[in-house]
């Protein structure tokens, strides 16, 4: 049974590095930006969040929608200035122009807020809570939550692409932007909407890091960007479901790891993500951004 708790704990831990990988693939299947930046806004947020809580009060959930509007208005800003203006001196512009933004935010936070580990919600009930299946599966509340959240999320991304008008021109300028921007799409405007997604999404799983364990300036570089990326190479760049594949095989193979060794689990992780890179690099779902 311990084999099967530590798969099932490795399949929820899944769900929250999917959503700290969405929208990297987003941000890439749209754009063919890869935002370095990307595990430092999610850190971003979660300071946000701790400073909306004390700020106002509310509940930890309740902030969570407060913290999204925020980084999604951040995500538009940034896309419509920085990040386009070097996307259109080229590619790897953009990756210079988010490593120096990811330097910025780190140093930043560290000046305003120390080098200090802080939580979220710590004693919350909610955050807290358990329930056990049999006498050795113990399921954490917060983390299912978490996990029906990203499926949540990436359905709503799914058909928010699939079926409405600005999902359909952001499919069409992720095809082919002269042709969409010769059919009268503003193709600038159009990466700013899926900037302010992808910026959205990783605030939900900045808040959510923030609840499972702490968040610190470092974090963002150091572990989550890192999670992001390995699961979106395993699940397939620009695959939105890939990322939720690739978050769940990251999640059991360092859980399967920690089972050996506690000090497997990291190992075990990009163990799978190296041999994925090695036998399948375009993914194990390699699809467009609509997917």
């Amino acid at each position: 049974m311990a084999w099967v708790n530590a798969i099932i704990q490795g399949v929820l831990t899944g769900g929250l590095y999917a959503l700290f990988a969405c929208g990297l693939s987003l941000m890439f299947g749209v754009m063919k930006v890869v935002n370095l930046a990307h595990g430092d806004l999610a850190v971003v947020a979660g300071y946000i969040g701790v400073g909306v809580i004390a700020v106002t009060h509310m509940p930890v959930l309740w902030s969570i929608p407060v913290v999204v509007v925020l980084m999604a208005i951040v995500g538009y800003v940034l896309q419509r200035s920085v990040i386009q203006s070097a996307l259109s001196r080229g590619e790897l512009t953009t990756l210079i122009v988010t490593f120096g933004l990811s330097i910025i935010i780190e140093n930043g936070l560290q000046q305003f807020f120390t080098a200090n580990s802080r939580g979220i919600a710590v004693g919350d009930s909610f955050v807290t809570a358990s329930f056990t299946i049999g006498s050795q599966i113990i399921i954490a509340w917060l983390n299912l939550a978490i996990f029906v959240i990203a499926v949540i999320v990436l359905l709503g991304l799914q058909q928010f692409l699939s079926f409405t008008r600005y999902g359909r021109l952001i499919r069409a300028v992720a095809d082919d932007r002269e042709a969409a921007q010769l059919s009268g799409a503003d193709y600038r405007h159009v990466f700013g909407i899926a900037a302010a997604i992808a910026f959205g999404t990783v605030a939900i799983a900045g808040m959510f890091q923030g609840m499972i364990t702490t968040i610190s300036p470092t974090i963002g570089t150091d572990t989550i960007l890192l999670f992001a990326f390995a699961s979106v190479v395993i699940g397939g760049l620009g695959s939105l479901w890939g990322t939720l594949l690739g978050g769940v095989i990251l999640g059991v193979a360092q859980a399967v790891g920690a089972q050996f060794n506690p000090s497997y689990e990291t190992l075990a992780g990009y163990g799978v993500f190296l041999l994925v890179l090695v036998l399948r690099p375009q993914g194990l779902i390699s699809q467009g951004a609509q997917s």
